[in-house]
């Protein structure tokens, strides 16, 4: 690669054989082309690194050193090795859409004083059925209106320039909530933002209750840490009994099977030309992964994510 990238794509990879390919394979079908993708793999012990590899593009790079170490030490890896003047995230069972990087990079051009630049997620089950998105606001004010309950800006859509980051390393302070932890740390001293476009698909297929317990208890840590810090003892009790509410839902869910349908409630229904174009993207991803070789897991599966189209009208 003979000049920079302007834009530098970090995915950790960890068990991942399955769903890689097409998440890189999004990359690769960005319309805009100045980027690097950082594939930082995490010790897996299925085909992770393996799919990784077989991609000859010379702006994919796999970064593996056969450990596992999890996931803030993989991002802050991701980081400190971007080329690029602006750093995406990227996880590797989702799906960035085709425009997802030019509008980025173009809104961040055009708003130097956005830190942050996220977008609304479609969420989608492990065939492609897509049930639903999870809104954003578009301004720094109503992202981070209660940041005791969280931040509505979704980690992996982030755009954000590498200085930034690197400014503000991922913190283990929070497990499973690293990126409210960052926000958290970050909020009153940066600027957020989201586009009003969805441009990011999220793989979201059932609820696991030990991750989910583990991410609230680190949303409760982060939390007590920084309000605590400032003496707002109300604020971070506040922050306890949410997620501890929210904890006895989500265990209700799981032990009761009702896990996709707390999923479908915790998102917005989707517009028929929003479904109609995740129809569009997932199935070219499918027909090109199926074509090379790759992830061939999902390379009957197009069909599915039409017949949900089918089925709403």
């Amino acid at each position: 690669m003979n000049a920079a990238p302007l834009v530098s794509i970090g995915m950790p990879a960890f068990d991942c054989g399955e769903t890689l390919a097409v998440a890189i394979r999004s990359i690769l079908n960005q319309t805009y082309k100045n980027w690097e993708l950082l594939v930082v793999e995490d010790g897996s012990s299925d085909r992770t690194l393996e799919v990784a590899r077989s991609f000859s593009d010379p702006r994919i790079s796999v970064l593996s050193d056969y450990s596992h170490k999890g996931l803030v030490p993989r991002l802050n890896q991701a980081v400190a090795t971007s080329h690029g003047e602006y750093f995406a995230r990227m996880d590797a069972d989702d799906v960035a859409y085709p425009e997802r990087l030019k509008r980025q990079v173009e809104y961040l051009q055009q708003h130097p004083e956005v830190d942050l630049l996220g977008c609304p997620m479609l969420m989608f089950k492990d065939d492609g059925v897509a049930f639903g998105c999870r809104p954003t606001p578009e301004n720094h004010e109503e992202i981070c209106r209660q940041p005791s309950s969280g931040f509505r800006i979704a980690h992996a859509t982030l755009m954000g320039r590498v200085s930034w980051f690197r400014a503000h390393p991922y913190d283990h302070v929070a497990p499973r909530a690293e990126d409210y932890d960052l926000f958290l740390r970050s909020y009153t001293t940066s600027r957020f933002a989201c586009l009003c476009e969805i441009l990011y698909g999220c793989r979201e297929d059932r609820l696991l209750l030990r991750k989910i317990l583990v991410g609230r208890y680190g949303v409760v840590k982060a939390a007590a840490r920084e309000f605590a810090s400032c003496r707002k003892y109300v604020t971070a009790a506040a922050a306890l009994l949410k997620q501890v509410a929210k904890a006895h839902v989500d265990v209700f869910a799981v032990l009761t099977g009702l896990e996709y349908r707390v999923l479908a409630h915790r998102a917005r229904p989707l517009h028929a030309d929003d479904l109609q174009r995740w129809t569009e993207v997932w199935s070219e991803l499918q027909h090109e992964t199926a074509e090379r070789g790759g992830g061939s897991y999902y390379g009957n599966q197009p069909s599915t994510a039409e017949a949900a189209l089918a089925s709403r009208h």
